[in-house]
């Protein structure tokens, strides 16, 4: 088990350094690739809180996150990317079409009002 604490350390110290870097950079593709990564990352791990009654029952689930976790963050191989732009992004798409590529300030504004939360009033 501690090989496993070893490299997921590992693993997730470089995800927030090469998030910093992304940032820092004038390319927005990476900024996707580590946004995404973050949001699948914080479901992985609410879905893991939830299910933990039936994961302590698997004896390799902790193996299977590695592999995961591994796959989401490694840029090489852009799972998070993947994952979000496959199933995520067109999930969203056909639920809310203001998603689309209009960018418009008026469909910008709709998107942030269906997201905010119901008692804030607007400036």
């Amino acid at each position: 088990m501690g090989r496993f604490w070893t490299l997921a350390t590992y693993l997730h110290s470089s995800a927030g350094y090469a998030s910093i870097q992304a940032i820092e950079s004038p390319s927005k593709v990476d900024d996707e690739q580590w946004l995404a990564y973050w949001i699948l990352y914080s479901f992985l791990t609410l879905m893991e809180m939830v299910l933990e009654p039936i994961l302590n029952w698997i004896p390799i689930w902790y193996d299977i996150k590695l592999v995961i976790v591994a796959w989401l963050v490694l840029p090489q191989l852009r799972g998070a990317a993947f994952i979000y732009d496959r199933f995520v992004r067109e999930k969203l798409r056909k639920n809310d079409a203001t998603l689309d590529k209009d960018q418009s300030p008026k469909s910008k504004k709709k998107l942030m009002e269906s997201i905010k939360p119901k008692n804030v009033s607007s400036p």
